[in-house]
């Protein structure tokens, strides 16, 4: 099995490679189509470029950098270190930045800016060439209700010009005046001496707004390397310069917008710290008027201050209070010693400190008690001197028990007093927290509005200084430069692709003229679809008599049958073998031709030869020799009295060249190959003649080459090239593997070398020139391959 399948892969790349080598051998047929096709498309490719007006790429840089970095001050200040963008919905993505590139808006701003709605041209023959400078300008007063249209404006003189359209308008122009132009409206024409003289005739082709930014946003291309943050733009236009204002245009307008809004952020942030700036201050007025009023009602000058006086004051007063009290106390007790002993005592000394006449009486007391004690150690109590010093004690008692009355009642009106001060006080401090409280809520109150009012300040005036120094968050790296060599079209592409669709062109043609193809063409279409082995090829004769082998005959058809007597000599090796029919599989394949001319060539070779025209439907033979055929076969079929050398004739062309007719047509030409007169026919040529060569009606459409094939011994199967339907062999496979005839060969007939895959020399290598023939007819001329033969 591995085998086989082997075989079968290589047999399939053996027939792959020979189609390839068909292809080409075909291709190489027919090199002059490759050269005229191939030299036309080259020169359409030139004459394109020659005539297309080429498109420059201009190409430019711009880095986006971060706006945390450019806008620091005004973010930081503003917002306590946040960026306003973040704050704002704003964004430093750079595919952001792209997408505001690629917006309408911006290039309807740049049109508008140009005034590139206007196109000036140098009409041509073939095509216009833009103008980058012209030496006028053309303004539109209102160029959003334009519709466009294509004008011509040509100098009359210094001043004046025409302007025209097709269709019919024209109108004489003054330069420094405005016109009414049809799709137009209102345009203002200058002149622009510094560019030239308005000389010759100018076209102007004027688009609507939209449609110009239409078209530039289709010219414009953006790519992002966001590892760098940069964005490359890409502007593709005829004209190099004005390519680069317009990318030069775009990128400043990107810049100034970007600028315009991150000020507008700014102006904004002014504008909302003003509105909190007045709204702010109108809060911490009121609050500052509250706490006025609520001080002056309090009667707080520090309510700090104050309260801690009122602590000192009250502890002061208790203080006071507990000495009085004390000094009640003391009082009481030195009254009970006064009035109360039955013997003088000593009483204690600075009873009362502050009161020094008290004090004094107390030591006058205290010293006239001790005297007194001192007497009595050595006297009685009626001793005059006692007496005298019991009177000064007892007088001294009522004025310090005088004195002490006074000190009471003085000290009870001190002690009631402080009593009352201290409850006061006592009030006010339990007062004091709820006092505080409220003073501190407004105190708070005015502390956060007026660090907010400072706070407002303070941002309003950073905010305004940041304004100042903001720039645009990109700049350009790679200003807009063109590049020196146009985008389109490609010289050399172009070029090649001329000279390739040339070549494809007769390319095509012959694949699809092979692909399609049904009929024979080539010697691999026969070996492709059947078994049968190749007898001989035969070439197309250029002139129109059948018999083309003459005596002395050195063509190059006459040599090829020369050649098929040869090859018939290696299948007719038994000497009994003498019989060769030859068949078809439709009529017009020269069966006739082939068979006249083959016997003519044995006949020169010194044999005798016989021809049968057995085609009983449709006898071609007699009529090729011009042969009179009312004697033949069908004469000896009928007539037992006839003999076989009754429908012998002389072919009238050789001596050694013999004709049998098929005689009258019968009606059963099938029943009439049937009789037993053609096997004693066949019989008595064999014995009289050398070779018998049988010319018979296509086997495609009849069985008598079949009935014929059982006296033959070669059958041979005539093909003809552009003639005979590649299918058509599948009747000489079925014959031959069937064996419905025997030893089968296969003849291929009117070969021609142009375009037919024949052009090698037929594989015999004469070396002669197959275009021409002797008789002096020259092939169909090369110009006429396209035509089928």
């Amino acid at each position: 099995m591995k085998d086989w399948q082997d075989d079968v892969f290589e047999s399939q790349g053996t027939d792959n490679r020979q189609g390839i080598f068909d292809l080409v051998r075909k291709l190489l047929a027919h090199w002059y189509w490759f050269v005229l096709c191939g030299g036309i498309g080259f020169i359409a490719a030139y004459t394109h470029l020659r005539y297309t007006t080429p498109i420059y790429r201009i190409n430019a840089r711009v880095l986006v950098t971060d706006q945390q970095s450019n806008a620091n001050a005004m973010g930081q200040g503003a917002f306590g270190g946040g960026n306003l963008t973040s704050y704002f919905g704003g964004s430093n993505s750079v595919d952001n930045e792209a997408e505001v590139f690629k917006t309408r808006y911006l290039m309807k701003q740049v049109v508008s800016k140009l005034n590139a709605q206007i196109k000036y041209y140098h009409p041509g023959r073939v095509r216009d060439i833009e103008i980058h400078r012209p030496p006028f300008e053309i303004m539109l007063l209102d160029p959003d209700s334009v519709r466009g249209g294509t004008f011509v404006l040509e100098a009359l003189d210094a001043q004046h010009a025409k302007i025209r359209q097709e269709g019919g308008f024209s109108i004489d122009v003054t330069y420094g005046n405005s016109v009414r132009l049809p799709g137009v409206g209102e345009v203002f024409i200058s002149p622009q001496p510094q560019f030239g003289s308005i000389e010759g005739p100018y076209k102007l082709s004027i688009a609507s707004l939209d449609g110009r930014v239409g078209e530039y946003m289709g010219r414009l291309s953006i790519t992002i390397n966001k590892q760098v943050s940069i964005l490359n733009l890409g502007f593709s236009y005829p004209l190099q310069r004005k390519g680069e204002e317009i990318l030069h245009a775009v990128i400043q307008q990107y810049m100034e917008n970007n600028l315009r809004d991150r000020n507008a952020i700014a102006d904004s942030t002014i504008a909302f710290i003003e509105n909190r700036l007045l709204y702010v201050g109108r809060e911490l007025g009121d609050v500052e008027g509250d706490i006025q009023e609520f001080r002056q009602d309090r009667q707080l000058a520090d309510m700090s201050a104050q309260s801690q006086m009122l602590l000192q004051s009250s502890n002061e007063y208790v203080k006071q209070l507990a000495e009085v009290e004390l000094q009640l106390d003391i009082l009481d007790t030195v009254t009970t010693l006064l009035s109360g002993q039955a013997n003088e005592r000593v009483l204690p000394n600075a009873v009362i400190p502050e009161d020094a006449v008290f004090n004094g009486q107390v030591t006058q007391y205290n010293a006239l008690v001790l005297e007194r004690d001192r007497r009595l150690l050595s006297a009685t109590l009626d001793n005059p001197a006692i007496k005298t010093l019991n009177q000064q004690l007892n007088t001294l008692r009522q004025d310090m028990l005088a004195n002490l009355d006074n000190t009471r009642r003085r000290l009870t009106i001190t002690r009631n007093s402080l009593r009352q001060k201290t409850g006061q006080l006592d009030r006010k401090v339990r007062d004091v927290p709820a006092v505080e409280r409220t003073y501190l809520d407004l105190a708070r109150q005015q502390q956060i509005k007026q660090e907010l009012y400072l706070f407002l300040l303070q941002r309003r005036e950073e905010t305004a200084i940041s304004k100042t120094a903001t720039i645009s968050n990109s700049r350009v790296i790679d200003p807009p430069k063109s590049a020196s060599a146009p985008l389109s079209p490609k010289r050399s592409s172009i070029l090649l692709t001329g000279l390739l669709v040339g070549l494809a062109i007769p390319f095509s043609i012959i694949y699809l003229r092979d692909l399609t193809n049904t009929r024979i063409e080539s010697r691999e279409d026969i070996t492709k679809r059947t078994q049968v082995s190749i007898v001989g090829e035969i070439a197309h004769s250029g002139i129109r008599e059948t018999l083309v082998v003459t005596p002395g005959s050195r063509t190059a058809i006459a040599e090829q049958f020369r050649a098929l007597r040869t090859n018939l000599t290696f299948y007719l090796k038994d000497p009994q073998a003498k019989v060769m029919l030859l068949t078809s599989s439709m009529s017009g394949e020269g069966k006739s031709f082939v068979a006249l001319n083959m016997a003519m060539v044995f006949a020169l070779s010194g044999k005798r030869v016989v021809v049968m025209e057995m085609d009983l439907r449709k006898p071609n033979l007699s009529v090729k020799l011009d042969f009179a055929n009312k004697v033949g076969f069908t004469n000896f079929v009928i007539d037992p009295s006839l003999a076989p050398s009754d429908v012998i004739a002389p072919s009238g062309v050789h001596d050694n060249l013999f004709l049998i007719g098929s005689g009258p047509i019968p009606p059963n030409p099938a029943e009439t190959l049937l009789s037993n007169r053609l096997n004693e026919l066949m019989t008595n040529l064999r014995a009289s003649f050398d070779y018998i060569i049988i010319d018979t009606p296509p086997v495609g459409l009849v069985t008598d080459a079949q009935l014929l094939s059982q006296h033959a011994d070669l059958s041979i199967y005539v093909v003809r090239q552009r003639r005979t339907y590649k299918s058509q062999l599948q009747i000489a496979e079925d014959l031959y593997r069937s064996g419905k005839i025997k030893q089968l060969a296969i003849l291929i007939n009117d070969i021609k070398p142009r375009g037919g895959g024949y052009g090698y020399g037929y594989g015999y290598g004469y070396g002669y020139g197959y275009g021409y023939y002797d008789n002096g007819k020259k092939d169909k001329p090369w110009w006429k391959f396209w035509v089928k033969n």
